[in-house]
């Protein structure tokens, strides 16, 4: 199974504090889990940016909307008790606890609308529509799962117009993008051995590291239609007659199973990157995009607040 959507955290959550006794975060996100049927692979589960746990994060958060909906109480940091207001949700209450359900609660509704910046709306302690309200996705869900969408849209037009400019243009975009990964040494170094095309298969020799302790062969090809496993093998022979165990050949189109199996199998060491893996790159090392807008997205220093 998958991770559940946080907002099926929330009434386990509940139950599992519904004694009074104050639980600490280590023991809810334990009970939780175990309630939820989550496997050690289900808890393992990464964000999309992989700096976080979905699990742990989808826990923390169902602790902030109850809490904020004031369903539970932090007597202390890392623990967690039910208040009286969430032993009465449970005694009264027997569908689920839900995003739509905590917006009867005035101080949910509030702190939802500062987050999103609308106006605040009447409570009348009846469920109420929240403007841009999240369905199973947390704050930080929302964020990577936005930006990974505009990452994919940039991608496609990246290289779409690498197709389009000139096989010299895109010699000096291969230059610019391995040096910026960190090798061939300098522009310069890069730029003089990338333009000797011709010798057998092979469209560039550059320095790995800047002291040229060792070097690696490209073949770049500015291609539409899918590379095959001849194309590689020809590169590979050129390769044997250069004496060479490393090569990369790039794309701007897509290889075929077969031309992956081929180079995954060889002895030599040879990078496959495509059209998606060179835009990807590009964007990485910012050749040929430049940023727009940068979140920088914090969180609270519990050691600052630390007295002695």
């Amino acid at each position: 199974m998958t991770v559940p959507g946080f907002q099926e955290f929330m009434r386990p959550f509940l139950e599992e504090v519904s004694s009074g006794k104050t639980r600490t975060m280590q023991e809810m996100t334990e009970a939780v889990a175990c309630r939820l049927g989550l496997s050690d692979e289900d808890r393992e589960e990464l964000l999309p940016s992989g700096t976080q746990k979905v699990y742990s994060n989808r826990i923390a958060w169902t602790r902030t909307y109850l809490k904020k909906s004031g369903l539970v109480e932090s007597p202390s940091r890392g623990n967690v008790r039910i208040s009286a207001l969430g032993l009465d949700v449970l005694k009264t209450h027997s569908g689920p606890v839900d995003i739509k359900f905590l917006s009867r609660f005035p101080s949910f509704v509030e702190f939802h609308q500062k987050g999103t910046g609308t106006d605040v709306l009447p409570v009348t302690g009846k469920a109420v529509d929240l403007p841009n309200q999240m369905d199973e996705k947390t704050p930080e869900e929302a964020l990577q799962q936005a930006y990974q969408s505009l990452r994919s849209t940039l991608a496609e037009e990246v290289i779409l117009r690498v197709r389009q400019c000139t096989p010299d243009f895109f010699e000096r975009l291969v230059v610019e993008l391995i040096v910026a990964m960190g090798y061939g040494g300098s522009l310069l170094d890069a730029g003089r051995a990338i333009g000797r095309s011709g010798d057998g298969g092979i469209d560039g020799i550059i320095k790995e590291d800047r002291l040229g302790l060792d070097v690696i062969y490209i073949q770049a090809k500015r291609w539409s239609d899918t590379v095959g496993r001849p194309e590689i093998q020809k590169f590979s022979g050129a390769l044997d007659g250069q004496r060479a165990r490393k090569g990369i050949f790039i794309t701007t189109s897509t290889f075929s199973k077969e031309a992956r199996d081929f180079a995954r199998n060889i002895e030599k060491k040879i990078i496959l990157l495509d059209g998606n893996e060179l835009s990807n790159l590009m964007m990485d090392f910012n050749v040929g995009v430049a940023p727009v807008s940068i979140f920088e997205v914090k969180k609270l220093d519990l050691d600052y607040f630390e007295e002695a």
